[in-house]
């Protein structure tokens, strides 16, 4: 298994991997070494990250293919992120937060997992989220031989969970979001390709994912963004809520139209990347 090395500039795992995206839940961060290992498929792929004037990535894959592919995808490697900075760095509260968690990427994974990942999130926390997330891969998922001879574990595919009975689904952990989860993964497995739809446009892509039972305007929004890489989405949980009623209308309640509308305005076709930058410096700060 020969290792590939790429180079990137400002991405900073921690924060990328801390902030509550879907490798967040599914993928083993070992912060001491840099290091995090995930599967894709039937496979792992291992990534470690050694900061420098340009991070440079040291990644290989258990079956032996090319990771090149897979980590320029998954970790944005070819967004101009200087330019990105440059478009969402409009007033100096979005730039402290910058200052803040500098590095922080916005990553894009497979649709399926993605979905999973945040019909989950719902009225939950991190912790929480990454148990259940955990517990679904070694129930349904396929074991994987990992690098240094221990058991990991494959996502579960759309089709397993389909045929999973929700006891045997709740039984991870899952309480309410079972029902949901069975029949995101019924509607995905047969009604719906989530990869056909990759090519329409954010508008059109949110439909069809609202489509989908217990897919509600937070969750696509946190698909297209994450699973599609639709960085005009701009999901709104209560931490983002809050933090924007904080950092931009003087702490009064706005409903969550107004806070699309006024994000739409002001990042345009960066908003999802400047939400991230909103959410973890939310969480960060203006906790109370």
């Amino acid at each position: 298994m020969r290792r590939e090395r790429l180079t990137a500039k400002m991405l900073n795992l921690s924060y990328t991997i801390e902030s509550a995206q879907p490798l967040t839940f599914y993928g083993d961060y070992e912060k001491e070494f840099g290091r995090v290992t995930y599967p894709v498929g039937n496979a792992l792929v291992e990534a470690e990250f050694i900061n420098g004037q340009e991070t440079t990535i040291s990644a290989r894959r258990s079956d032996g293919i090319s990771v090149r592919g897979e980590i320029a995808s998954r970790f944005r490697l070819g967004d101009d992120i200087v330019s990105m900075y440059d478009a969402i760095s409009t007033d100096r509260k979005i730039s402290a937060a910058i200052g803040q968690f500098r590095g922080m990427r916005v990553t894009k994974n497979e649709p399926w997992e993605t979905s999973v990942c945040f019909i989950i999130s719902q009225f939950n926390n991190l912790k929480r989220i990454r148990r259940i997330v955990r517990n679904l891969m070694e129930r349904f998922g396929e074991p994987i031989e990992g690098f240094r001879g221990e058991t990991r574990y494959s996502f579960p595919s759309a089709e397993s969970l389909s045929e999973a009975r929700i006891e045997d689904i709740m039984r991870c952990g899952t309480g309410f979001r079972a029902k949901y989860i069975k029949s995101a993964a019924e509607y995905c497995s047969g009604s719906l390709d989530l990869d056909s739809i990759s090519k329409l446009d954010y508008n059109s892509l949110k439909a069809e994912l609202m489509e989908i039972k217990g897919v509600g305007e937070k969750v696509a929004d946190c698909i297209a963004l994450m699973g599609y890489g639709k960085m005009e989405a701009f999901p709104v949980d209560v931490w983002v809520k809050r933090s924007m009623e904080m950092m931009y209308f003087n702490g009064k309640n706005k409903s969550l139209k107004e806070i699309h509308s006024y994000a739409s305005r002001k990042w345009g076709d960066m908003a999802g990347f400047a939400q991230q930058y909103v959410f973890w410096y939310g969480r960060s700060n203006l906790r109370g």
